[in-house]
């Protein structure tokens, strides 16, 4: 201070730098040399602390437009997210999506998103291209939890071999429920129904063979079909042929229990319910900002 004595006080941030008082003779000043403010951090307390543009304008004492453009300055890259870990990791697959534009393909590893890639339709190409640069880069997969989306079986199978894959519990319920409504009108549709809500409780042998009874019991139900030689009751059908065709890997988590292998994708869903819970709050945001912002979540660590 002006007044050489050592009687000073912070007196708050200006343009990202420390300003100072005397007491005594009431000088202020700030710290001296540039410093380029950390926009990265005031772009989490905007997305993550509620902060308003306004209150990020007032305490770095710079203008609007220099604020929103040193955002849109601020680069999220797609792809792999954390550095290889030393140990093998269960891995979780699924996609979220933002209207009929666009989505997010996304790679869990239990913990936080460890790989994500934008989409227009969820397809197999996507999630070859993510584990190819999960292999490039040397993570150890150890099991793979997926939500039944076709092809995803077989893309899985011949590039990471014998590695177990644990069809979501969860999803698999809903694609039956899909089909059958939540009051299915028919006796087979009931009784199928009935023995879908036991799928997470009941011993697995105990479910595959009380699973094939009742296709048995009402196979005649089953094949019925119409003047035009088609079927009856596709719907119900629909709902055999999914659950059938997923029994080899729903209880892969109970088969090999030493893994810990997820048995559902509850992790990433979870993930998902917090991204929009965000995006939602500063909703009105243009497109490019928008999935600015998306990313900024999905690369961020977890519980912020």
């Amino acid at each position: 201070p002006k007044c050489h004595r050592s009687s000073t006080k912070k007196n708050g941030l200006k343009r990202g730098l420390q300003s100072y008082k005397c007491t005594y003779c009431l000088h202020r000043w700030r710290a001296s040399g540039h410093r380029t403010p950390d926009w990265r951090r005031y772009y989490r307390d905007w997305l993550f602390g509620r902060r308003t543009l306004s209150q990020l304008c007032s305490l770095l004492d710079i203008s609007y437009p220099t604020l929103t453009a040193a955002f849109d300055r601020i680069d999220v890259p797609e792809g792999l997210q954390v550095e290889p870990p030393s140990h093998a990791i269960n891995l979780l697959v699924d996609a979220t999506f933002f209207g009929r534009d666009y989505g997010y393909l996304c790679f869990h590893d239990t913990r936080r998103v460890i790989w994500f890639r934008e989409i227009k339709t969820e397809g197999v190409k996507h999630i070859r291209s993510g584990l190819r640069e999960l292999q490039e880069a040397g993570i150890r997969i150890k099991s793979v939890t997926i939500d039944g989306r076709r092809g995803y079986y077989g893309v899985i199978r011949r590039m990471l071999g014998p590695v177990p894959i644990q069809m979501c519990l969860f999803h698999q319920k809903a694609i039956v429920r899909r089909y059958l409504t939540d009051r299915p009108k028919s006796p087979c549709g009931q009784e199928l129904s009935a023995l879908m809500k036991s799928l997470c409780d009941r011993e697995h042998s105990d479910f595959i063979h009380a699973f094939y009874s009742l296709k048995e019991r009402h196979r005649h139900f089953l094949e019925e079909r119409n003047e035009h030689a088609d079927y009856k009751h596709r719907a119900v059908r629909a709902a055999f042929t999914s659950l059938q065709d997923n029994l080899h890997s729903l209880f892969t988590c109970r088969d090999i229990p030493s893994l810990a292998i997820p048995p559902t994708i509850n992790h990433l869903e979870g993930t998902f319910a917090h991204l929009k819970e965000k995006i939602k709050i500063h909703r009105g945001l243009r497109s490019q900002r928008k999935k600015r912002a998306i990313k900024f979540v999905l690369s961020s660590p977890p519980f912020l």
